[in-house]
């Protein structure tokens, strides 16, 4: 397109550049010419009062090299016969006597052109006894076009000039329109590639800064499309390890023997590919991802949905010897959180307290209405954690090994869907104590809420 806008500016230019330096350069010839001619019609009008006067040939003589044009030898004066005498000749003749002749009979100047170059202006000028004579004077060649080659040198250069100075802008200006659009199709091709950063400068002519917008918009939604399609994957991938754990327990309560044994490796089989998935699925994710929890959705009732899984894994905690506490579910409490998510992250807290403590270790599970706030407290008797800054760092579980960090990162991004935040500490039964802060309005988000979550982005950018 570049070169294609130069073409066209070329061809335009020396359209324009022809259709006026042709004609200037024309007149400029023409003008020339009558100049040189003018001049010769008034060396002739200098010797007509003479002629006026005598016709006497030695005195005309020397009225004609007097002149300027009689002294170069570029006059002569043709005096018809009178009174019965000779015609008189003075000066260097050129003109033949047909055209001297022809001029006496018009009565009028005209112009003769010569053989051997130049022409020759007749001026006929009437004398005192009422005939014509005729004055002579020659033009040569080099002062008809005196100053014209000159003039079209200079006409041919500022026509050039124009030329190259068009082209150098169509070039700048093809270049201004061509690398928005080369950009733009480098850009393409690259998140074609599968680089999802690629983005376009949002410069250039309006039509093109339209197309980068919405071609940096379209990758954005990509990029959140394929965030959002990954984090469904992990997700659901993750809470596969409740039944899984369920799974687990069931296998090692049914004691020795062969069946017993394929069944626990098929278990753990299952376990690693799981874990597979969601590593993957983690490790693929874009670093730009903001796909948020459930805090979009109608809300739920926490109570209601504590309840519901306590009802689940209590059994287990049964079948380990594992005592439980609950507490704060006795009313209702509605969270700007859908089930789902809310399931899923009470799910991958309690699933971290079944695989990373050993049986019989009690915990508990607290539920708090802060007013502005609800605060959910997960905790256990077990080992507890050594690094909780690393723990809540995403695909990081903080030392407890053979994890693959998704779960925290589940309860932390329903947490922060909300304005809220997760921590970890010591609880008070002498293991992990999880505290998932959740917001319940705008002035938590702009107040507490807003703080916490701060603080866990600077945790987040330490690790």
């Amino acid at each position: 397109m570049r070169w294609a806008l130069v073409k066209v500016c070329l061809a335009v230019t020396a359209m324009v550049v022809v259709a006026f330096a042709v004609p200037l350069g024309l007149v400029v010839q023409e003008m020339a010419r009558d100049r040189a001619f003018s001049n010769a019609e008034r060396q002739a009008a200098t010797i007509g009062p003479t002629l006026s006067i005598t016709t006497d040939p030695g005195q005309l003589r020397k009225a004609v090299e007097s002149t300027q044009m009689g002294a170069a030898q570029r006059m002569a004066v043709h005096v018809p016969s009178i009174g019965g005498g000779a015609p008189v000749e003075i000066g260097t003749t050129r003109a033949g006597s047909h055209a001297v002749e022809e001029t006496r009979r018009m009565g009028r100047a005209m112009t003769a052109r010569l053989a051997g170059g130049g022409s020759a202006l007749l001026q006929p000028t009437a004398l005192g006894s009422g005939d014509i004579a005729v004055v002579e004077i020659f033009v040569p060649e080099s002062e008809v076009s005196n100053g014209v080659a000159t003039a079209w040198v200079v006409l041919a250069g500022v026509g050039l000039a124009l030329i190259v100075g068009s082209v150098a802008v169509a070039d700048r200006l093809g270049a201004r329109l061509v690398r928005p659009a080369e950009r733009l199709a480098d850009a393409a091709h690259q998140l074609g590639e599968g680089r999802l950063g690629a983005r376009v400068p949002e410069d250039g002519p309006k039509e093109l800064r339209s197309a980068a917008v919405a071609f940096n918009s379209m990758a954005d939604q990509v990029v959140e499309l394929l965030a959002n399609e990954r984090e469904l994957a992990a997700d659901l991938s993750h809470r596969l390890r409740t039944p899984l754990t369920v799974l687990r327990l069931n296998a090692a309560s049914l004691g020795d023997g062969p069946a017993a044994e394929q069944t626990r490796a098929a278990v753990e089989q299952l376990e690693r590919e799981v874990d597979t998935i969601i590593r993957t699925a983690r490790e693929q994710r874009a670093p730009a991802s903001g796909a948020a929890g459930g805090g979009g959705g109608a809300g739920c009732d926490a109570s209601e949905v504590i309840r519901d899984r306590m009802a689940f894994w209590s059994a287990l905690a049964e079948d380990e010897g594992r005592e439980v506490r609950l507490a704060g579910v006795d009313r209702t409490v509605r969270l700007p959180v859908a089930r789902p998510e809310l399931a899923a992250a009470l799910d991958a807290l309690l699933g971290n307290v079944f695989r990373h403590t050993p049986e019989g270790t009690p915990f508990a599970v607290d539920v708090h209405d802060a007013g502005d706030a609800v605060i959910v407290l997960v905790s256990d008797a077990g080992p507890g954690i050594a690094d909780p800054d690393a723990a809540l760092r995403r695909g990081n579980d903080g030392g407890r090994d053979g994890s693959t960090g998704l779960g925290l990162d589940i309860v932390r991004r329903v947490a922060e869907s909300t304005g809220g935040d997760v921590r970890i500490g010591r609880s008070m039964l002498g293991g992990t104590e999880v505290r998932v802060w959740i917001a319940l309005d705008d002035r938590a988000r702009g107040g507490s809420g807003g703080v916490r979550t701060r603080r866990v982005s600077r945790r987040k950018r330490r690790g």
